[in-house]
């Protein structure tokens, strides 16, 4: 494409205008190739949050290629190291291998330096591993758009970060969200942070925040095809994490199928 020149029908999604200008996407499922070109798996819909315990962070479990439904148990949000969290969209291969070289790094840096590495160091290396997946990413395979959650070593607060595809990070206070689900989230979580509490969604309880990330995913999938919804009869059920300075906690499937049949689906 030449400089200055309009593109047509382009939506806005940097993952979408790879796919429009980029031949190596076709109808084709993940793994059959015809003259080079491959369709790769996808992955949405993503979230965090502050609440009054830390962030939130959540994730439906459905990857899809094209208008195919390949799985339904992905993991988007992905532990590191103890005090992180990683939150995929797009190509799940490349955003897990990114999680794993930043888990590494990150353990190897504690163990050489006996101390964290710093919030800096941390936002700059992931930056580093996207533009470094940018060629992959302008050929239309394996674009990552993740949000990245970690605790600051200085004042041990969580803080929510989210990433564009060439590495360039923003803090989200007092949220972020990703993937194709994404627009009907991130205008709830708006209205509210706004209005919904007088204290913003930072002042809700733990309970609360769980409830809102179940609800949240649930109208995602209602308008998004690419996110799934909760499948209580095959216990599939989100993935979410809670970050604080005591570390990451991982939300149990127990409570996650008693809040979906008492206060979500039942309602």
């Amino acid at each position: 494409m030449k400089t200055g020149e309009s593109i047509k029908g382009a939506s806005g999604s940097f993952l979408d205008l790879l796919k429009q200008e980029s031949g190596s996407y076709s109808s084709l499922p993940i793994g059959e190739l015809s003259a080079g070109k491959v369709q790769e798996i996808q992955a949405t819909t993503i979230l965090a949050f502050h609440f009054c315990g830390g962030v939130l962070v959540a994730g439906d479990r459905r990857a899809t290629a094209g208008n195919r439904i390949m799985a339904n148990r992905v993991e988007k949000v992905i532990e590191i190291d103890g005090r992180s969290v990683l939150a995929i969209s797009g190509s799940p291969a490349q955003a897990i291998e990114m999680a794993r070289v930043l888990d590494h790094s990150f353990r190897y840096y504690r163990r050489t330096q006996l101390d964290e590495m710093s919030l800096e160091g941390r936002l700059r290396l992931l930056a580093q591993l996207l533009k470094e997946n940018l060629p992959m990413a302008m050929n239309g395979v394996g674009g990552v758009v993740p949000l990245f959650i970690t605790l600051d070593p200085e004042s041990n607060a969580p803080k929510i970060y989210f990433y564009d595809i060439l590495g360039a990070h923003f803090e989200g206070t007092p949220f972020a969200v990703g993937g194709s689900g994404s627009l009907e989230v991130q205008g709830i979580l708006r209205f509210l942070d706004r209005w919904g509490n007088p204290s913003g969604l930072s002042s809700i309880s733990k309970k609360d925040a769980i409830l809102l990330s179940l609800r949240l995913l649930e109208t995602a999938s209602y308008f998004d095809s690419a996110t799934g919804g909760i499948q209580a009869g095959d216990r599939i059920y989100p993935v979410i994490k809670l970050v604080s300075g005591e570390g990451v906690e991982t939300v149990g499937e127990d409570l996650l199928r008693e809040m979906m049949e008492t206060e979500v689906r039942g309602v």
